[in-house]
Formats: structure tokens, sequence, C-alpha cells
């Protein structure tokens, strides 16, 4: 379970990189949409593990190399952010949220899924009084 300090310092990271990503960094990744779903800050605030959804994309195992290159200038963007409010610039760890298509191929099986009506349903059930 993380610490207060922990989640308001996530929260801070998420909003200021989503904000670069938005705006700043735009000019690194071109058209490539870029959402953070979540950021996880180690105790210590020195690591920042941010899970990042990739949209507008063939390949994002590619697209999230790319990110990963360009760590240190994301970095530096993110510390001339936040360097009136922290301390501590994390280091940058990105990683693919698949929580998303993995929501979706759930939702795939159980679209196919052929479940029977039950005959018997309504007949006989207890009453409560």
């Amino acid at each position: 379970m993380d610490s207060t300090r922990q989640q308001k310092y996530a929260k801070l990271i998420q909003k200021d990189m989503s904000d670069i990503f938005l705006k700043d960094a735009k000019h690194m990744f071109g058209n490539l949409f870029i959402t953070i779903t979540q950021v996880r800050v180690s105790p210590d605030l020195g690591l920042a593990k941010i899970y990042l959804s990739l949209m507008m994309t063939n390949d994002k195992d590619a697209s999230l190399e790319l990110i990963r290159s360009q760590t240190k200038p994301l970095r530096k963007l993110l510390g001339d952010k936040i360097r009136k409010q922290a301390r501590i610039i994390p280091e940058l760890a990105f990683f693919l949220d698949d929580s998303v298509d993995y929501a979706m191929h759930i939702e795939s099986i159980m679209s196919k899924l052929d479940i029977p009506k039950d005959a018997e349903e309504g007949k006989d059930k207890p009453q409560k009084k």
C-alpha cells in the first residue's frame, strides 16, 4: 500500500507528464496519442513507474521503445515543471498498460458465449414472506 505522500507525488507526476505528452513533447512522437493510466512511485520517491496506453499506432512495442529512448529529455521537462514542488526528480520507467486490451478481450469472449435460458426459470421458486 502506497503512503499518502507517494500517492500525492504520483498524482503530481501523472498530471504533469500528461501535460508534457500533450503539449511539450508532441513533436517527439508525432501523431501518437499517449494516455497515462497509472503512476507508481517508490517509497524513496526516486523511481516513477509510468503505465501508458497508446493509441493511433500499429506497433505498440516500437512506440514504447521510442518513448523509452526519450526518457532523459522527458525527465528534464518533468523537472522543469515540478522543480518548485518536489525536491527529488524521479527516474522514469515506462510500461505498457494492457488492462484496456485485456478487458476488450474478455468482453469479446463473453459475447461469444452461448448461455441457454433456464427453462424452469420463474417456476417453483420459493417465495419470500
